[in-house]
């Protein structure tokens, strides 16, 4: 088994912590790169939703790249309020195809749904995004940008409190086919829907 590798990605001036697990079968199967929570909330890449999808990806022996944003553990620099954020997402990606991966596939919970997902016309080696608990409403700028004709699976909780569920299908007809939906009773945090997620996920990165 490929061990997960601890790197560093570079991004002017900053060093953005990361872990890095490559397929044994090389590039067959696309990369998911993975996008934690606000980092002014306790969010990091060791989340317990990121670390669930994380683990089940590494299990079933599919490349994953996940990190802290600026400021965030041992990544240098300081919070933004979004532009830095885009900017360590950017370098994320630029290592990625620098790597050789000519298909990634973005996942964000919560404000990492909202600035990953963002990112999704990017690159053409981008082939998707999947959205956990996407905060609509108060961060829309990131839903206009997010709107592409690439797969997307979008997942939400019904008692969630931050993305709220009232909201989800609105959104949700906002964007443009081929999509797929996952609605759980849950909160906005996911305890005990870890391993829900995680399945899910595996299960729509099989089709591809």
């Amino acid at each position: 088994m490929v061990a997960v590798e601890k790197l560093f990605i570079p991004n002017n001036g900053n060093k953005i912590e990361a872990e890095f697990f490559q397929s044994n079968l090389g590039k067959v199967r696309p990369i998911t790169l993975i996008f934690h929570p606000h980092p002014q909330y306790g969010g990091n890449m060791y989340n317990n939703v990121v670390s669930g999808v994380f683990k089940k990806l590494v299990e079933h022996d599919f490349s994953c790249f996940r990190f802290n944003f600026r400021g965030v553990g041992n990544s240098t620099g300081s919070h933004s309020n979004g532009t830095g954020e885009v900017s360590d997402v950017h370098a994320c990606i630029d290592f990625l195809i620098k790597e050789g991966f000519e298909r990634i596939m973005l996942c964000g919970y919560s404000y990492g749904a909202a600035i990953g997902c963002s990112m999704v016309n990017y690159s053409d080696n981008i082939i998707g995004f999947i959205s956990i608990a996407f905060p609509f409403g108060f961060m829309d700028i990131y839903k206009q940008k997010s709107q592409t004709s690439k797969p997307k699976l979008l997942i939400q909780g019904k008692r969630d409190e931050v993305a709220h569920f009232d909201q989800f299908q609105e959104n949700y007809e906002f964007f443009s086919d081929p999509k797929k939906s996952l609605i759980l009773d849950t909160d906005h945090f996911y305890w005990g829907y870890e391993e829900q997620v995680a399945k899910e996920i595996l299960q729509f990165l099989n089709d591809f």
